[in-house]
């Protein structure tokens, strides 16, 4: 029998494509050692230096794992801006394909030969009408809206190697969330890179309200949220739209990166600190309202005030959650060739101090969780115990924003995915931990 081991890295809209990698190759049986693999596929990340180092090490590793017959396939994002490089410096890798062609790739190994190994093509792969092989959960999945970006932040490589705003259509995500349906799925997170600009492309300004409206006329879907809202590109409308809704949740995803005006406009995020604030009340007025953001830190032109600013605002806002990221210099990005440098050291300083604002943050808002009884979904069991499962608040994306261990089961039937009310008994060193009261 056919074998085959897929190792995705990134986000999730990468996931999507090494979902659809594997939907091409579902005659295959999926292993999860390179060991033990005729076929290995490293589905890889570019975005910012340590992420493409991780690919790099993961490349590395495989290669010297994988047996003299098996196929080392290198997809994604670091392979479509280093194509040649890797050829060149990594020869046990047999097939090197960018992000255009996740829905050839059997074809690519199929015809796979000594005399032709490197295959890239300089398109940019939009899911449409192909088959997933959903990973990760028997009850979420992700839908993928759109691919590259019309947004020109000074920092972001990302619209070099997948280019200009590219959207699919509101039948076509439709068609795909009807199949899933069918087969068990009834959560769904809706992602992009600038996912409120979602048919931009097409002369829409705000297609995320035409598409909420169509979700909502399909029977079967429990819960869904939208993942990547850009400040620029989100109105008010469409936050009453979201919140209006009894499928989408209150779940407000928008990387502000930054609140400085000085740094917003060196960054070129196209808005300033009074609509970044007149978005934020909006959404935190909003019942219910759970908002994820992300921040960079150490970008150029970054000074101490500027980031003692973004401090004072963290404090005082307090999102739900927050990433924190440092400055990357990305070559042929605006910011590659800015002056005034933050040196590592102080940016791993301002790191340090405002993941200690966060981290305190964190904690009070678990500990308000505490004792309370809500609606929650269990994806399944949990990677910290095969005798604990994972569940998360309905609002809750999955994995990004955390779990809560279930140890105990007071409904009538064994635990599986689905949904449920839950109550949390305690927290212990960062876990929240639970139990199952009914199923709903």
């Amino acid at each position: 029998m056919k074998t085959l081991c897929l190792i995705s890295l990134g986000c999730n809209k990468n996931l999507v494509d090494s979902e659809v990698m594997l939907g091409k190759l579902s005659e295959y049986k999926l292993v999860d050692s390179p060991i033990d693999a005729g076929v290995i596929i490293v589905n890889t990340c570019g975005f910012i230096q340590s992420a493409k180092q991780e690919s790099i090490n993961k490349i590395l590793e495989v290669a010297r794992l994988k047996s003299k017959d098996s196929i080392l396939v290198v997809s994604g994002c670091l392979s479509q801006r280093y194509a040649d490089e890797l050829k060149s410096e990594i020869k046990e890798i047999d097939i090197i394909t960018g992000v255009g062609d996740y829905n050839k790739i059997d074809e690519m190994i199929n015809n796979l030969s000594k005399k032709n190994k490197i295959i890239k093509s300089n398109s940019t792969f939009l899911i449409d009408d192909e088959t997933r092989i959903i990973t990760g959960s028997n009850i979420q999945c992700y839908v993928k809206l759109s691919e590259g970006c019309n947004q020109q932040c000074s920092f972001c490589a990302i619209p070099l190697f997948k280019g200009k705003l590219y959207s699919r259509s509101i039948e076509s995500c439709i068609k795909e969330i009807k199949n899933l349906l069918k087969i068990g799925y009834q959560d769904f997170s809706f992602i992009a890179q600038d996912s409120s600009s979602y048919m931009r492309d097409l002369g829409k300004k705000d297609a995320l309200i035409e598409l909420i409206g169509e979700v909502e006329k399909i029977e079967g879907i429990r819960s869904a949220r939208i993942l990547y809202l850009y400040p620029s590109s989100t109105s008010f409308e469409l936050i009453d739209r979201i919140a209006q809704s009894s499928i989408f949740q209150n779940y407000f995803d928008m990387p502000i990166q930054h609140i400085s005006d000085s740094m917003l406009k060196i960054m070129k995020r196209g808005a300033n600190k009074k609509d970044h604030i007149k978005l934020l009340e909006k959404m935190r007025n909003t019942k219910d309202s759970f908002i994820r953001t992300t921040l960079l830190l150490g970008h150029p032109g970054e000074s101490e005030s500027d980031f003692l600013e973004l401090c004072d605002f963290v404090s005082d806002f307090t999102f739900d959650r927050i990433n924190v990221f440092a400055f990357s210099s990305e070559a042929g990005t605006k910011a590659h060739t800015m002056d005034n440098k933050v040196s590592s050291k102080i940016v791993n300083k301002r790191i340090n101090t405002i993941n200690k604002i966060i981290k305190e943050q964190q904690k009070k808002q678990f500990q308000n969780y505490v004792g309370k009884e809500f609606d929650a979904i269990i994806d399944g069991i949990s990677k910290e115990s095969e005798f604990l499962f994972s569940a998360r608040d309905i609002k809750w994306d999955r994995e990004i924003d955390g779990e809560i261990l279930i140890n105990e089961n007071l409904t009538d039937s064994p635990l599986k995915a689905g949904y449920y009310t839950i109550k949390v008994d305690s927290l212990k060193d960062g876990y929240l931990l639970g139990k199952a009261i009914r199923k709903l």
